[in-house]
């Protein structure tokens, strides 16, 4: 009854075959969120997986509904000792749109294929990958100690990939069956493949529409061009306006004061690197004076997503009467999101883009978050996998995506602790979606770890968030 005997049976467990059977079976329902066609394989993933894999764990399970979702929401728990401490999981069973068309020849989204020391599947990375891992590193704790050590709940939603509608608002109505002390959950990559990684939250995100419509349809560019005035050249202007030629923001409201003394202390020894399948960072792109680990990690950004005008797919002599991009602002901590639009329309104005129309997308906001690095449960997280995996992990104060962390940290006003089974190559959301073996397996080992640690006298007592 060792942590040593806790690894050794996760391990086991992966070396059986069983892991990978078993995500198999999770990859081969095509719980796409995006489609109202799948919503009773959305109900399936948490009635035939989810509900007897937590039952079979000694949790109480129960379905939650939120009439804004777009499926159900599974919560399980099992309470050993009200004094003990409590943490929360979470992960979400829905996954982005299959795209099988797409794949390289002889892979499906809906089957694990083994190619190349990776396992390819919708799904393997983004999420159910990541909490079978997590729910699995439970299971060799229980079966090594016979029992936990603390309390376990766990949330498993199935609207994620669809911007995650009506979480927030049953986190609201369920804040006392949520109520716990820490989350600890996985999604989203490693800093890079080999090094262990936690992330401590996420950026925020705003995605929005400027669109100019000077006019009622187009008009012959010989006869009236140079007389009327073109949308697609006045709407290139004001995103010119917005940035410089090599990306700094120009808007002030949009980007954080300062690099906290934490943050960068944090990235000093993060590298960004995608490995062999990841682009070539420029260089020159951004904020001048960040490191890569800075930009992504501590600092935001600004993307123009698509543009249009006039009819890209068969262009005419016309002046086009309408142009349309949708613009995305990820943030970070120290900026508020309810000031960013406010201030586009200011900066708009002021440079003398007043017929520029700003229309805020349907995609969910999520604010940014983040948890001090010097958190005492930070530390914690970050020996345990040290001693597990005997590499350093690196310490990211955020994730340079977007997750609704911001429901976890404020709304539930926990500390957020992510420790992600995945690397930025993994082709998340895209064609080709996989998981590394060696990423896989590590992860069952440091789950199994940090769960052993989590129910021994060395574990962070509770507290108020600061």
């Amino acid at each position: 009854m060792t942590r040593e005997a806790a690894i050794s049976r996760a391990e086991t467990y992966f070396d059986s075959g069983t892991f990978k059977a078993d995500l198999a079976r999770l990859v081969a329902m095509p719980t796409e969120s995006q489609s109202p066609d799948r919503a009773g394989t959305l109900l399936a993933y948490i009635e035939r997986e989810m509900w007897p894999l937590l039952e079979s764990l000694g949790f109480a399970c129960r379905i939650l509904n939120h009439p804004r979702a777009k499926g159900p929401f599974l919560f399980a728990e099992r309470i050993e000792d009200r004094s003990l401490p409590t943490v929360l999981g979470y992960g979400h069973g829905d996954v982005i749109r299959g795209l099988d068309k797409a794949w390289s020849e002889g892979l499906s989204p809906w089957t694990l294929t083994e190619r190349d020391e990776r396992w390819y599947g919708r799904g393997v990375v983004d999420n159910k990958g990541q909490h079978a891992i997590n729910i699995a590193g439970l299971r060799a704790v229980l079966e090594t100690r016979g029992k936990l050590g603390f309390n376990a709940k766990f949330l498993i939603e199935m609207g994620e990939e669809a911007g995650s509608p009506g979480l927030r608002e049953l986190c609201q109505e369920q804040r006392d069956l949520l109520a716990a002390d820490v989350l600890i959950a996985s999604d989203g990559p490693r800093l890079i493949a080999d090094r262990p990684t936690v992330f401590l939250g996420s950026r925020g995100v705003i995605t929005f529409d400027l669109t100019i419509n000077a006019r009622q349809g187009g008009h012959h560019s010989g006869n009236w061009g140079g007389l009327l005035s073109d949308p697609a050249i006045q709407l290139a202007h004001a995103l010119a306006s917005i940035t410089s030629p090599t990306g700094q923001i120009r808007i002030h409201e949009w980007v954080p004061k300062e690099l906290p003394a934490a943050v960068r202390r944090a990235l000093t020894d993060c590298e960004v690197d995608g490995g062999l399948d990841g682009p070539t960072i420029d260089p020159e792109w951004g904020e001048p004076g960040l490191t890569p680990a800075e930009q992504v990690f501590g600092w935001c950004s600004f993307d123009v997503l698509a543009m249009k005008a006039g009819v890209p797919e068969t262009p005419v002599n016309a002046v086009p009467p309408c142009a349309w991009a949708r613009w995305q602002l990820r943030f970070v901590v120290g900026v508020d999101s309810n000031e960013v639009l406010p201030a586009l329309r200011r900066h708009l104005d002021r440079h003398g883009f007043p017929m520029v129309r700003i229309a805020e997308s349907e995609d969910e906001i999520f604010n940014a978050t983040r948890l001090d690095p010097d958190d005492p449960w930070v530390r914690w997280a970050a020996t345990s996998l040290s001693k597990t995996t005997g590499k350093q992990p690196a310490i990211l104060p955020n994730i340079g995506g977007s997750l609704p962390n911001d429901i976890f940290s404020e709304v539930l006003d926990l500390r957020t602790i992510w420790v992600p089974h995945s690397y930025p190559g993994c082709s998340q959301h895209a064609p080709n979606e996989h998981l590394p073996v060696a990423i896989a397996r590590e992860g069952l080992a440091m789950m199994a770890g940090l769960y052993w640690d989590l129910g021994t006298a060395g574990s962070p007592s509770s507290g108020t968030r600061p």
